[in-house]
């Protein structure tokens, strides 16, 4: 498909990813009507500049029989599975897509998809990173939060394509495809998230399992070695398969071999770069150089290439980014740890005892798993907004938890007071932001200011 003249388009939602799908579908030529619930002033706004592209867009509402009309309709990653919208034409028989399905159908040029719980971002942003600086001309964009990169229907509208297209996918978008289908597919990890959004596990794997949806004897698998969870997620798609972490004896493709990060080329492991010179802290920063270095070498960066990249590669931020040392005490932002998985991926990567700041929006997940990794590393946690006081009721016994209440200043003091030299303050809260904070970009910002306040 490279036109939609004269089809019907509909997009639900119109956040970032819904606006951009308004725009392909306008630019290809669609009749494009988009509805959005909400009528706040950067819903107006976008709102507003569509209706001048020329679509038709209604605020407050949403037209049933306009949607149900459309020969594709685009339903944007924030409106929940169970919403009565979709409900609703689910009943008329209705199906949607997602917004990189759309822009999939447009993208001239082999496609790379991340998935996966946590480190999606990270590893996506470093692949594209390490294509680049093997002279590969690559086009980066997706679920990538925080304005690090452009929707998938923003590079669908690029004048010259790629060698390499690279979307970070979320489970949200990859349960609207159809016909997506990427040449190298990566798995980072999986574990429980969006338990709000989702209800359960069982339909959480079920949209992540859509990555292999379309898999053909030439697609390329990059997954976590010993991960049985996403080899049932693979069931056995077609293609190859290719594994990073564990260990030379599990005969991984891409490893830690002698605290070094390694690549197996031609059957022979080499040495890519060692921990000690990569950049990007935490343990699960090295699972994510492999992931990336694995499918960087499968889209055809050399050996040479992927090292030098990997030594160039900069901290994302939110992202374990240190913002902060004073008086012996590093400050880490790690906002966007809005799971449990991911905080105690965080805990585990540290080697300093951790004052830990924990809470936010409740999105549902049981806080159990944190016992362990507080008993092991934490002085102390503090627990403060909506979930504060389930966080504290289910691990309190096990470890240290300060319950505070929605003063994030107040919680950053108290950090501080109970801070000593050689600790860490973490913010990894394990939650999302919007009980408190615009996003977790706001939040990861605020805690950078208050350290740099602190006395």
């Amino acid at each position: 498909m490279k036109h939609l003249e004269g089809q019907k388009v509909a997009v639900i939602g119109l956040g970032a990813s819904g606006a951009a799908a308004a725009r392909l579908a306008l630019i290809k030529g669609g009749d494009v009507y988009v509805s959005d619930t909400s009528s706040d002033e950067a819903t107006s706004a976008r709102g507003a500049a569509l209706t001048t592209a020329g679509a038709s867009v209604e605020l407050g509402r949403h037209d049933l029989d306009r949607l149900a009309g459309a020969g594709i309709i685009v339903a944007s990653p924030g409106i929940p599975p169970g919403a009565q919208v979709l409900r609703k034409l689910r009943e008329r028989g209705q199906s949607w897509i997602s917004e990189p399905e759309l822009a999939f159908r447009f993208f001239d040029g082999p496609l790379i998809a991340v998935t996966g719980t946590n480190g999606k971002t990270t590893t996506t942003l470093l692949l594209g990173h390490l294509l680049s600086k093997a002279g590969i001309r690559v086009a980066v964009g997706g679920n990538v939060g925080g304005g690090l990169a452009p929707t998938a229907s923003d590079l669908a509208l690029m004048g010259n394509p790629p060698d390499w297209y690279v979307l970070e996918m979320s489970s949200f978008q990859l349960g609207g495809v159809e016909s997506f289908q990427p040449e190298i597919g990566v798995v980072t990890n999986l574990s429980p998230d969006h338990m709000d959004y989702y209800g359960d596990f069982g339909a959480y794997m079920t949209d992540k399992a859509q990555l292999f949806k379309n898999a053909s004897e030439n697609s390329k698998w990059v997954l976590p070695a010993g991960d049985q969870g996403v080899r049932h997620l693979a069931n056995d798609a077609a293609g190859d398969y290719y594994f990073f972490g564990g260990d030379a004896v599990m005969g991984g493709d891409a490893l830690v071999d002698h605290d070094a990060i390694a690549l197996r080329v031609s059957g022979e492991l080499r040495t890519l770069l060692p921990i000690a010179e990569y950049s990007l802290v935490g343990l699960h920063n090295v699972d994510n150089a492999l992931a990336a270095s694995l499918a960087a070498h499968l889209a055809g960066a050399t050996f040479r290439q992927i090292s030098d990249g990997l030594r160039t590669a900069m901290p994302l931020p939110h992202r374990m980014e240190p913002v902060a040392d004073k008086q012996g005490i590093l400050w880490v932002n790690d906002s966007k740890a809005t799971n449990v998985a991911a905080t105690v991926k965080a805990l585990e990567s540290l080697d300093q005892r951790a004052v830990l700041l924990l809470g936010g929006t409740d999105k549902g997940e049981s806080f159990v798993p944190l016992a362990e990794a507080l008993k092991e590393r934490v002085g102390c946690s503090i627990a403060y907004g909506e979930a504060g006081p389930r966080i504290q009721s289910e691990i309190g016994d096990a470890a240290s938890v300060e319950l505070l209440g929605d003063d994030f200043k107040a919680v950053v003091a108290r950090a501080t007071e109970l801070a000593r030299p050689g600790d860490v303050i973490l913010l990894s809260p394990a939650c999302s932001s919007f009980d408190m904070f615009e996003s977790y970009e706001d939040r990861g910002r605020s805690f950078a200011q208050l350290s740099k306040e602190s006395e």
